[in-house]
């Protein structure tokens, strides 16, 4: 029983991986999936605790004073890749609408030709032209709307299922 007694700490302490960010911090996690792509390969695998290495309170979490400064999500992202997400969501957006005012104004540009024309064959091929525009315009505006829910409904969702801050993903 004694001896049963002194194995359960020792069987209670997973592997830890021990890993130094490009900022020189010591980092300590017991789940691999939290060390960040790029650092895997520099891992240290051992079973001490952080608290023998002294850079961290006990559990792994880092001094109370640096935690804040390298808050990441569930899988190890942090702010720069949920900003990067939204900006790059603002930006296709933005794309979208300009190219969307663009095909709008050649479609009001060949309905006035359309009604100005005097022969069948010219009224014709500018129907034709305009369909092809609106056809255009309509994709445009799917991307648009999938656009805005990326920015509205699904990054914050991911954001929230994967614990990111909030206002990571505000626009």
């Amino acid at each position: 029983m004694i001896l049963f007694i002194f194995l359960i700490p020792q069987i209670s302490f997973a592997q830890v991986y021990k890993w130094v960010d490009e900022k020189g911090v010591t980092h300590f996690t017991d789940d691999m999936t939290q060390v960040p792509e790029k650092n895997r390969p520099k891992v240290e695998e051992s079973a001490e605790t952080p608290q023998q290495e002294g850079d961290t309170k006990g559990g792994g979490e880092i001094a109370p004073e640096r935690k804040e400064d390298r808050f990441k999500d569930r899988l190890g992202r942090e702010e720069d890749y949920w900003k990067g997400r939204v900006e790059e969501w603002t930006r296709k957006l933005r794309e979208l609408q300009d190219k969307f005012e663009v095909l709008r104004a050649k479609y009001n540009e060949l309905t006035e030709k359309h009604n100005d024309s005097k022969t069948q064959i010219a009224r014709t091929e500018l129907r034709r032209e305009r369909d092809q525009v609106k056809s255009e315009m309509d994709q445009c505006k799917t991307q648009i709307e999938e656009a805005r829910g990326m920015l509205e409904k699904k990054i914050p969702e991911e954001a929230e299922l994967y614990k990111a801050k909030p206002e990571w993903v505000k626009q």
